[in-house]
């Protein structure tokens, strides 16, 4: 008798689903409310994510790290393409866990996972933010005229050359490129333990997989309101007009899109200009 109890208890106890498996990304989540999902950029991990968390409570945020990112090892993204293929897995999840259209949040390469996600998947997803990221960064470094074939061997001589560094000059690099994405110098310390952290192999393919992603002609797929956030780097050849002009064209074909400059920032704005930023998410989530 007590073993046909125990055998019955335990099968109440089981789920009736398994839960999300991949060996791409993995999913954290924080908070009660509408769904969230947030994708960071490259190299990095969620612990970006923490102020926006604190500031914009009532919300359900799903954390997504991706493998091979951060202190975690590279799984599926250890060779090979990694943008593409995680784009599909945050849309399973979504799909799996039957998130009912939630709003993505992406920052730089994550904002572009995020609107591979909106665009290939427009059933998946109720609202769309992507901080600090262009629709095609080959055109930094092939120009106004670039093509995914035009930056393709830019993109693999920096593959090549990441490969022929020594471990002390790839993080010398690091240390020095995230430097300069961070204005605030007591908010280094996180985001440079997490590209210190990352596999070389993923973030160099990676990196080479953004530099000839093109999502331009799939914007128009887009159909969810919209929000792009960026900046003016420090030293860019820009003014703050000429970017406006330029953010404003890239997204033109999102209907309704809402395009907006966050000043007195670097790259990283949810830490450099948190309040700003949490007001932004606020206003984009109340949509």
């Amino acid at each position: 008798m007590f073993r046909a109890l125990f055998a019955a208890a335990a099968l109440i106890a089981t789920p009736a689903f398994a839960a999300f498996q991949s060996d791409r990304i993995s999913v954290t989540t924080e908070g009660t409310g509408p769904d969230v999902v947030l994708i960071h950029g490259l190299a990095s991990s969620p612990r970006v994510w923490k102020g926006t968390i604190e500031r914009v409570p009532g919300y359900r945020y799903h954390l997504v790290q991706i493998a091979g990112m951060g202190a975690t090892p590279p799984g599926g993204n250890a060779q090979g393409a990694v943008i593409a293929p995680v784009a599909e897995e945050v849309a399973r999840y979504i799909s799996e866990e039957n998130l009912g259209k939630p709003a993505l949040i992406g920052h730089s390469m994550g904002g572009t996972i995020a609107m591979m996600v909106a665009a290939r998947h427009p059933d998946e997803v109720g609202k769309l933010m992507i901080v600090d990221m262009y629709p095609f960064v080959g055109q930094m470094f092939g120009g106004p005229n670039a093509t995914s074939d035009s930056v393709r061997p830019i993109a693999d001589a920096m593959r090549a050359r990441s490969a022929k560094a020594t471990p002390e000059e790839r993080d010398r690099e690091r240390r020095t490129s995230i430097t300069s994405m961070i204005n605030t110098e007591s908010e280094r310390a996180g985001p440079i333990e997490d590209g210190l952290a990352s596999n070389p192999d993923t973030v160099a393919n990676a990196f080479a997989e953004l530099i000839v992603t093109d999502l331009r002609p799939e914007l128009k797929a887009i159909n969810v309101p919209t929000t792009v956030l960026y900046v003016t780097p420090a030293g860019a050849p820009f003014t703050d007009e000429q970017m406006d002009a330029n953010y404003k064209a890239a997204y033109a074909d999102i209907p309704g899109v809402t395009v907006k400059r966050v000043p007195n920032s670097a790259h990283f704005i949810m830490l450099d200009a948190p309040g700003a930023f949490a007001d932004e998410v606020k206003a984009f989530l109340a949509q």
